[in-house]
């Protein structure tokens, strides 16, 4: 009670202060012949009453993002707790490719979780909520930001996995890849300079780490090395005809986890962030020579393929002897897509790619379904998705989806498919996930 009064002395003063102020710089020898009449402020007092008002404004403002920062933080550490898979939402501004029409089928509320999606069948916006929503303004800084602190497990330990799911051309490669250099980088670039970063901050504490590389792309359900024409010291070279035939295959190491035999990786330099990102620059550009895209009336540059790219980390710790291995797996996943839209029915190879990719994404389905309804059995193997992910979604990972919407009323029906289907997904509780950590004295 004490405080309280206080505090209301101290904005008395303030107050009286202001006016003082106010008057001593506006005030004339009129002023003072000119008596105000009873009940009636002087402008001092209107002016100060103003500032105050203003003061107490942007005081609660602070304490609501404060709140809201908590909030954040409080439900993130109790999802994690949960194991539930996290699903962030983004919808992507319109394009030229989306002709002259601007009409959005998409309305992201300002809580930043909400959005409504238009159904076009009896012209009624459906409400949706998840863990975050993006509006189409938000940028790669605003996106890769929600998601630091995630990328951030796979150096503490875990394996971590992060996918983007949505129909073709909803701007699924440029939220995980992005292009240049500068604010347009997608996830995987920033992904990479933030561990980069945190590795050379931990050597001061007699941490070490190993940063190796992978890119793989599933094609019609076989795996294909995408980084297979790139020697040791990071060059592209065509020398490696005979590695390309070997054919890649998920197997399982003596402690169960899982990994692709005969996948190459390539070495990213720890000591040098710019020498890193310089070697992460020539992996991307290599995978994206090599995967395999087509142009279809949906997307001039349809990726006709799942790429994952796979940091595998390992880091020691000289004092204490600790070992600890984690992953991250970035995913874009080839779009869902009609054939009456995409016109991928006209041609019999684009006809096969869409049936490989709509049924592993049905596959991916099942397993959430599977994972939801706490099935004894889950279906892991039924799709070279399924079966390389499973260590991330089998309760020892951490896992998180970002959908991706196009804004096109054309599209509604579309997003309306991606955000039910992400609402399962959200509700799937894997567990808390666990650290691979170890102990050795060498290192070893």
């Amino acid at each position: 009670a004490k405080e309280e009064d206080l505090n209301k002395i101290i904005d008395q003063l303030k107050f009286d202060n202001a006016v003082l102020k106010t008057r001593a710089a506006t005030c004339t020898d009129d002023d003072k012949q000119s008596p105000l009449a009873d009940g009636v402020e002087d402008e001092a007092v209107l002016k100060a009453r103003v500032e105050q008002r203003d003061s107490r404004i942007a005081e609660l403002e602070a304490r609501v993002l404060n709140l809201e920062q908590i909030r954040r933080k409080m439900h993130n550490r109790i999802q994690e707790l949960r194991g539930n898979i996290r699903v962030y939402v983004r919808t992507r501004p319109f394009l030229p490719s989306d002709g002259q029409s601007t009409d959005c089928c998409v309305d992201v509320l300002p809580d930043g979780e909400s959005l409504s999606v238009i159904d076009q069948r009896n012209n009624t916006p459906l409400d949706f909520k998840f863990d975050k929503v993006f509006p189409p303004s938000a940028g790669q800084d605003c996106v890769f930001e929600e998601v630091s602190e995630f990328v951030q497990s796979a150096l503490d330990g875990y394996n971590v996995c992060l996918f983007s799911y949505g129909q073709t051309g909803s701007g699924k490669t440029h939220t995980m890849q992005g292009s240049g250099n500068n604010a347009m980088r997608g996830i995987i670039p920033r992904a990479v300079e933030q561990i980069l970063n945190q590795a050379h901050l931990m050597q001061r504490q007699k941490w070490q780490f190993t940063i190796k590389a992978s890119f793989l792309e599933i094609y019609n359900e076989e795996l294909k090395d995408l980084l297979v024409h790139m020697d040791s010291t990071g060059t592209s070279t065509r020398s490696t005809v005979a590695k390309k035939n070997n054919k890649l295959a998920i197997k399982r190491d003596a402690n169960g986890k899982s990994y692709v035999d005969g996948l190459t990786q390539m070495k990213i330099d720890t000591e040098s962030a710019d020498v890193g990102m310089e070697q992460l620059d020539a992996v991307v550009a290599a995978a994206a020579r090599a995967r395999s895209v087509a142009s279809t009336k949906m997307n001039a540059q349809s990726s006709r393929s799942h790429s994952v790219f796979i940091l595998h980390l390992r880091g020691f710790n000289e004092d204490s002897g600790t070992i600890v291995q984690g992953a991250l797996n970035l995913c874009d996943l080839a779009g869902s897509e009609r054939l009456d839209r995409s016109g991928a029915g006209s041609d019999s190879r684009r006809l096969r790619e869409t049936k490989a990719i709509n049924k592993s994404l049905s596959c991916l389905g099942d397993v959430f379904n599977s994972l939801a309804n706490g099935s004894a059995h889950i279906p892991f193997r039924n799709s070279k998705l399924t079966y390389l992910l499973q260590d991330c979604l089998s309760g020892d990972g951490k896992a998180l989806m970002f959908v991706n919407l196009s804004p096109t009323l054309e599209s509604s029906h579309e997003s309306l498919c991606s955000l039910r289907f992400a609402q399962r997904v959200n509700q799937v509780e894997l567990g808390k996930a666990s650290k691979n950590v170890e102990y050795s004295k060498n290192g070893r």
